[in-house]
């Protein structure tokens, strides 16, 4: 006997997409699963975190200008987050966000991807106040489904260390509409 597998997909009718959080919320709960928060906390370095603080009047870009990473753990979590976009039926894209380690209320955006899409990032902005959706899920660990910006969606889930702890989240995103300048104003 042959079994028939049937993936449902979201589909257009009338120029209309079906809901497509269905399948950005399975994306998400898989990588709360597989993006490793022990590997994720090694990515910012100490410098970097250090002028994260430090604010120059003279010059508003030196955190940006100096920020840098440990390549071997952003490496290996960008590839992850690639790899779990391509489990999106439609283009999507799927970022890391970290709180700032000293600071809350802010959060950074450590990883961006491909396309570029984000509900929350503001261009240019290296830290940023933290919304409210994501001091939920840091909090709760719950998986959130957001639509801020007309024709974006987004899923925010936790991303886990070894011991349990939630120390960043991930959004899963995809824009009805592609404009590939809408998504850095």
């Amino acid at each position: 006997m042959k079994l028939a597998v049937v993936v449902l997909l979201p589909f257009t009718l009338c120029g209309q997409r079906t809901d497509v959080a269905p399948e950005l919320d399975r994306v998400a709960h898989i990588a709360s699963v597989m993006v490793d928060g022990d590997v994720c906390r090694r990515i910012p370095t100490a410098r970097s975190e250090q002028y994260m603080q430090k604010k120059d009047p003279r010059d508003p870009w030196v955190s940006g200008d100096n920020y840098d990473v440990d390549a071997r753990a952003f490496t290996a979590t960008k590839k992850t987050l690639i790899r779990l976009a391509q489990l999106c039926p439609e283009q999507c894209d799927v970022n890391l966000w970290m709180p700032v380690n000293g600071n809350p209320g802010q959060v950074q955006i450590v990883i961006r991807n491909v396309h570029e899409m984000s509900q929350f990032w503001t261009w240019g902005a290296l830290t940023q106040d933290m919304p409210l959706e994501m001091r939920k899920v840091l909090d709760t660990g719950e998986r959130t489904t957001v639509r801020r910006r007309n024709g974006m969606t987004s899923v925010l889930a936790p991303v886990y260390d070894s011991l349990g702890d939630i120390v960043g989240l991930v959004e899963v995103v995809n824009q009805n509409r592609p404009d590939q300048h809408d998504n850095v104003k």
